[in-house]
């Protein structure tokens, strides 16, 4: 086996799809570094432990988490039809359109209004799932800033980040896991990157204490959720330590960019856009960042 060959590990029934990132040497052996390919963990395992998956089934694995994806995404943005984005929807209301007739407004439903959603910069530990969801955020018509940071750096530069772009909402993210034996679940010591992701959350509170001026989301598979969530974060990974989506940290952002700052986010309805859910996702009420405009610029197409 080879760095790039894509495997499944036996003992686990194959039942993720991994790509070899490294080789070590532990006491004579083989160590193979494994990434997930659709979901955020990064694990290791013995040659005995792999099997090289066949490209006919590595096509039938992709093919159930493209489904669960589009599967989603066709759901935002159904559910985002005629709400924001300079539709103006709640112009449709009979009371409101009566009350701006009676000030001999003239409304245009359609053009006047425009909207602006909240800004992201999202810090990635894997350059793949990064490329990933930045195609998807230019899908969600999101303006998103990626930055490529290993998660052991990510503490380091993530103020600076931060002060460089100046988002509303801050996705903290890449690989993660926990030990196969763990026996203290809040132990940050029992996973990979954990504390790393705990850290920069906490650099980043320090920096803006408020929840709704900066939103943050932190995590990756299996992450210790609640030490998450006490250092800071608005929404976290994983409450029942299973493992998440790539995309399950752009899906809940989705929800917080484009719900209104008059409103709080339903958290409900936020995990219910990500594709792992309750299980894998969670988090605290949260105002939305949406603006609505107007009128909107007739200079602009």
């Amino acid at each position: 086996m080879k760095i790039g060959d894509v495997v499944v590990r036996k003992s686990y029934e194959g039942d993720i799809a991994f790509k070899i990132i490294d080789i070590k040497n532990e006491n004579g052996k083989n160590v193979y570094v494994l990434k997930g390919l659709n979901i955020r963990i990064e694990a290791d395992a013995t040659e005995e432990d792999l099997e090289v998956l066949s490209g006919s089934r590595l096509g039938e694995m992709d093919k159930v988490f493209n489904k669960k994806v589009n599967s989603s995404l066709k759901r935002i943005v159904n559910k985002r039809k005629g709400n924001y984005r300079g539709e103006a929807a709640h112009i449709l209301d009979k009371s409101y359109y009566d009350y701006m007739k009676r000030h001999n407004s003239v409304i245009d439903k359609k053009e006047l209004f425009f909207g602006r959603p909240g800004k992201i910069l999202h810090i990635d530990g894997d350059l793949n799932y990064l490329e990933i969801c930045l195609k998807t955020y230019k899908e969600l018509s999101i303006d998103a800033e990626g930055r490529i940071v290993k998660e052991c750096d990510q503490p380091k530069v993530i103020l600076d980040l931060v002060k460089e772009v100046n988002p509303d909402i801050v996705i903290i993210t890449g690989h993660d896991g926990m030990n196969k034996e763990i026996n203290d679940y809040m132990d940050l010591g029992q996973y990979r990157n954990s504390k790393y992701f705990v850290e920069a959350v906490s650099i980043l509170r320090s920096y803006k204490s408020n929840y709704d001026d900066l939103v943050i989301f932190a995590g990756a598979c299996q992450s210790c959720y609640e030490a998450l969530l006490d250092a800071g974060a608005n929404f976290a990974s994983s409450p029942n330590r299973v493992l998440i989506h790539c995309l399950d940290p752009v899906l809940i952002c989705e929800k917080i960019a484009y719900t209104s700052i008059d409103s709080i986010v339903n958290i409900q309805d936020a995990l219910e856009n990500s594709i792992t859910g309750i299980r894998g996702v969670g988090g605290l009420q949260t105002r939305g960042k949406y603006r609505e405009g107007y009128p909107k610029s007739q200079y602009i197409k």
